[in-house]
């Protein structure tokens, strides 16, 4: 696919002769030697100089070397990436996953990649946000799926999507029917939310200072099943993202309504790898498998 100009240049310069070249490439010197000169006044530079023993690299000549050995470098690696792709056959993949993504758009993203890939393990867990950005940092995991607002060093940001956090509620709640609201539209409610490992200094609180209200009955678990059934039963106001709760949501069990808070709004959910080793075949198919899978839901509104 590359252009002759890179191969030719290379041979030249291995062997110090362009007859030399020509027979290692099983072609006229003729070819060779048109193919450089008319490279040399396209660049208007010499690219060798001759001399009695053939030809040296002229210093524009080293640079253009070097360029075109890690363009041919780089494309073998592409090529070796395809082929493994396309013969995937096994392999293992490591993932951490924030609870509401384990139970919603994971499942159906594995059962198609296992469909497809039948010889790849897994290891998956979930875990906190904050946990899930550690784990990636540290190469624990081959690939993480948090919030990605605030990176660590070493983290790399695959594909992200907008994933405010807002108001899940019953159809039938007080208020169902309005558009957006304000968070301290919550503070006669109960509210439903997730525990956060920053304490004092997760997003809630944040809103909640912002809006210079509070939030008097809380009821805070880790568990996103909790949760969900706390929120079907009337047990309370969900402040979460709307991926854990979509199914409801569909369903028309659950109603997400925007919340007016920009700590809560400006919010995005990432696939995510370590920016200090490149992916594996298994890892770079299932980050596109997810990036494409979040791509195509609607979890801003």
């Amino acid at each position: 696919m590359h252009d002759k100009l890179l191969i030719y240049l290379d041979e030249v310069a291995r062997q110090g002769s362009i007859r030399k070249a020509a027979a290692v490439l099983n072609v006229a010197s003729s070819s060779v030697n048109r193919k450089i000169i008319s490279a040399e006044q396209n660049l208007g530079a010499r690219l060798f100089d001759r001399v009695a023993s053939g030809v040296e690299l002229t210093d524009a000549g080293a640079i253009l070397l070097e360029h075109c050995r890690k363009t041919m470098f780089d494309y073998q690696k592409v090529l070796t990436q395809i082929e493994d792709i396309s013969q995937l056959r096994s392999g293992h993949i490591s993932l951490v996953t924030l609870d509401s993504v384990a139970h919603s758009v994971f499942p159906e993203v594995l059962n198609q990649f296992s469909q497809s890939h039948p010889g790849i393990t897994y290891t998956i867990q979930t875990a906190q946000p904050d946990e899930v950005m550690m784990s990636v940092a540290d190469g624990v995991v081959n690939i993480g799926i948090s919030f990605c607002n605030d990176l660590l060093p070493g983290v790399r940001i695959h594909s992200e999507k907008a994933t405010p956090i807002g108001a899940i509620l019953r159809p039938d709640h007080p208020m169902a029917e309005r558009d957006v609201l304000d968070i301290e539209d919550l503070a006669a409610f109960q509210v439903v939310r997730s525990l956060d490992g920053r304490g004092q200094h997760d997003l809630v609180n944040e809103a909640v200072t912002e809006a210079q209200c509070e939030l008097p009955l809380q009821l805070i678990t880790n568990s996103l099943p909790l949760a969900r059934n706390l929120v079907l039963s009337n047990h309370g106001v969900g402040l979460y993202s709307k991926i854990g709760f979509l199914k409801e949501i569909e369903q028309g069990l659950l109603r997400y309504i925007t919340i007016l808070s920009p700590v809560l709004k400006d919010r995005k959910i990432g696939v995510l790898t370590s920016s200090r080793s490149h992916p594996n075949p298994a890892t770079h198919l299932m980050c596109r498998s997810l990036s494409k899978a979040l791509k195509a839901m609607k979890l801003d509104s």
